[in-house]
């Protein structure tokens, strides 16, 4: 005993720790989770060290790999559908391409790479077969020949390599969202056509289209009537000359019936005001149940909630009532109620709830200190994903009536280690101007030195952190970083500045943020400040990182308060608003006007005071931030002798696709703080 407390005092002195990086990293990502239409079989992918593939299970067999692609090489595998007699599956491999027609290729594969859809015997073991370059597969009732989209068109194609597909139908527009009608006959699509869009019926025996309720304004998300016979869709204004998308906005909207032959249409309900645009962000923003009720998700109680009413907009009821914001639900075999994830009661993390499609009061099916999320049937079974303090997201089959959970693959990568990981810390303090700021706090106590504090802010801005591993992949990656440097010696807080979703409409469209005013920098501020009262922290070495809108974050802070940020690792942000501001992609909706405050509320406006060290992080094929960005200030910074350095992948995307560029990554920023904080 007196050798070991002698050995862990060592560790302490010397400022050495026992966990590497792959303990905290190396760890299973699951996602896409799919079931057969009998429910016998359930399909999910499983991302090991970067090599994704599919597993499949059927009735109580054990699972099993359906794929084996061995090497870490970037392409992601999605949108798993499986055939009406739930004997075939066919799935997406490859990611979608950018502004110039190229998929990612982040393993710089010199033979290139597609997005392509792949087809697989459930049963066989012969390897998938790929079919043709596409997406967005749908069977038809035969599962025999499937619909998909390419290049904003939609064509069928039969199960075959080597039959060549043919255009279902040909229309003006970027078409796509194919849904067949209940009796097989009939396709259901939309027609965007850049200001306006339209709602399509393609008949599959007259061969010939027919648009519903065709106006000025943007139509979309239609879903077919339980008969077939009407359809419901969700209308939103038209885009007037010189607007531009803003995400920190709202929109009105209604919802509309029509008869699915004539293509009239009525408004059975309309939002009070602004209340939509992010709630149908959601996986399912409208549904028409078996039982007659149209769910839809909308904001205007304040948080986004799922709804429900009768055919006619009557009996409009919040089936998903208090504070808290609803994600994601599924419905069950009755038609009579959802399975919904929130954080209503819990509000830093998610759970499932169920909940009446008529009158409401949601009943909790799991709880405690796990994180649920994307609840799923597979018959009469339901599932989800769940993740813990060390262990992240995985597919559980969970017991409605014992609550219990139970992980249906429980393989674990033997560089993963849940030893070193401590239990994040809610902590909840005020910013200058009062606002409440929500984080978590990842400080080992047993450590008794003073250690360097680092704050780190989400990306988005639209996200959330959570008191767990986090069911994005993204930051499910950042999350183990955070934790890897808390084993390392340092103390960190995760912070939930404003704009960002959990707490609220209110919360995530706070006045004056981003490129018209930066107002949520001072809940970074007030984060470092907080670390600083810690006596744990020496408030002379802070640090910060961040990602994306997260590294726009970092940057404001080594050019507005060197005094308080000694370092930082600015990961493929935001650094001058005004740049491509006016841009469409960029989504904010700047008008000329709003350039000069754009300007004003960006890092580059204040790069006078810049003079702490900084690493940039980026990949030079990122398509939601422009790769100048970290070029232009860069050079801006070298010039001015501020210590730079950069790590840079070529044909990384912004969410990065390797294993090995996130290892990357971190073993680089662990190593400059490293240098600049200790």
């Amino acid at each position: 005993m007196k050798q070991t407390c002698f050995v862990l005092m060592l560790l302490v002195a010397t400022n050495t720790y026992a966990q590497p990086l792959e303990q905290f990293l190396s760890h299973p990502i699951e996602s896409n989770f799919a079931s057969s239409p009998d429910g016998k079989s359930i399909a999910w992918v499983i991302n090991e060290h970067g090599k994704r593939n599919i597993l499949v299970k059927t009735g109580t067999d054990l699972p099993r790999f359906l794929t084996d692609y061995p090497l870490d090489d970037g392409q992601e595998i999605s949108q798993l559908v499986f055939s009406p007699n739930g004997t075939k599956l066919l799935y997406v491999r490859g990611g979608g391409a950018n502004r110039s027609g190229q998929n990612p290729n982040p393993a710089s594969l010199a033979e290139g790479t597609d997005q392509a859809i792949y087809y697989k015997e459930i049963s066989s073991k012969s390897p998938p077969a790929k079919i043709t370059n596409g997406n967005s597969p749908v069977f038809f009732k035969d599962g025999v020949k499937f619909l998909f989209s390419r290049d904003g068109q939609i064509y069928e194609s039969p199960m075959d390599i080597n039959a060549t597909p043919k255009l279902l139908f040909s229309a003006r527009g970027s078409n796509g969202g194919p849904k067949f009608s209940p009796d097989g006959n009939e396709v259901l699509f939309t027609s965007d056509r850049g200001d306006h869009s339209f709602i399509g019926v393609y008949s599959l025996i007259r061969k010939s289209i027919r648009w519903i309720a065709p106006d000025v304004s943007n139509d979309a998300l239609p879903v077919w009537s339980p008969d077939g016979k009407r359809i419901a869709f969700i209308r939103t204004a038209g885009i007037k000359i010189g607007q531009l998308s803003d995400l920190t906005g709202g929109e009105k909207f209604s919802i509309l019936i029509a008869d699915a032959e004539t293509g009239k249409a009525t408004a059975i309900w309309k939002s009070p005001a602004d209340d939509g645009g992010f709630a149908q962000s959601t996986p399912t923003p409208l549904a028409w149940t078996s039982t007659g009720r149209i769910l839809f998700f909308s904001e205007h109680s304040g948080w986004n909630h799922i709804y429900s009413m009768n055919e006619t907009g009557g009996d409009l009821k919040d089936i998903t009532p208090g504070n808290g914001e609803v994600e994601s639900y599924v419905q069950d075999a009755s038609g009579k109620f959802i399975y919904f994830d929130g954080n209503r009661e819990d509000v830093d993390r998610r759970h499932i709830w169920k909940s009446d499609i008529t009158i409401g009061t949601p009943v909790a099916i799991t709880s405690g200190e796990g994180i649920e999320m994307y609840p799923a049937f597979a018959g009469n079974s339901l599932y989800a994903f769940r993740s813990t303090i060390n262990t992240s997201k995985t597919l559980v089959r969970v017991d409605e009536v014992t609550k219990s959970m139970v992980p249906v693959y429980g393989q674990k990568l033997t560089t993963f280690s849940s030893a070193g990981f401590v239990k994040p810390e809610q902590v909840i303090f005020k910013a200058a101007d009062g606002t409440t700021i929500h984080g978590q706090l990842f400080i080992n106590r047993t450590l008794s030195s003073t250690r360097p504090g680092i704050v780190f802010m989400h990306g988005g801005p639209i996200r959330q952190m959570l008191l767990g591993f986090h069911y994005s992949d993204y930051y499910i990656n950042c999350y183990a970083f955070n934790q890897y440097l808390a084993s390392q010696g340092y103390v960190v807080l995760s912070v939930n500045f404003r704009t960002g979703v959990g707490y609220g409409r209110d919360f995530r469209r706070a006045k004056n943020q981003g490129p018209r005013g930066a107002n949520e920098y001072q809940d970074v501020v007030a984060a470092a400040k907080y670390l600083q009262s810690l006596q744990q922290v020496d408030p002379a070495k802070i640090g910060l990182w961040g990602g994306s809108y997260g590294g726009y974050l970092t940057a404001m802070g080594l050019s507005r308060n060197p005094e308080i940020f000694k370092a930082g690792v600015d990961v493929h942000g935001v650094h001058d608003w005004s740049f491509d501001g006016q841009d469409a992609t960029n989504s904010w909706g700047l008008q000329k006007k709003e350039l000069e405050l754009a300007l004003k509320s960006s890092p580059v406006a204040d790069l006078s005071k810049w003079t702490g060290p900084v690493l940039f992080v980026h990949g030079d094929d990122d398509r939601n931030v422009n790769f100048q960005q970290s070029t232009d200030l860069v050079e801006k910074l070298r010039e001015k002798n501020v210590p730079v350095e950069v790590l840079i992948l070529p044909d990384e995307i912004h969410g990065f696709l390797r294993y090995d560029s996130w290892k990357r990554i971190f073993e680089g920023a662990k190593d400059f703080f490293d240098r600049k904080l200790k």
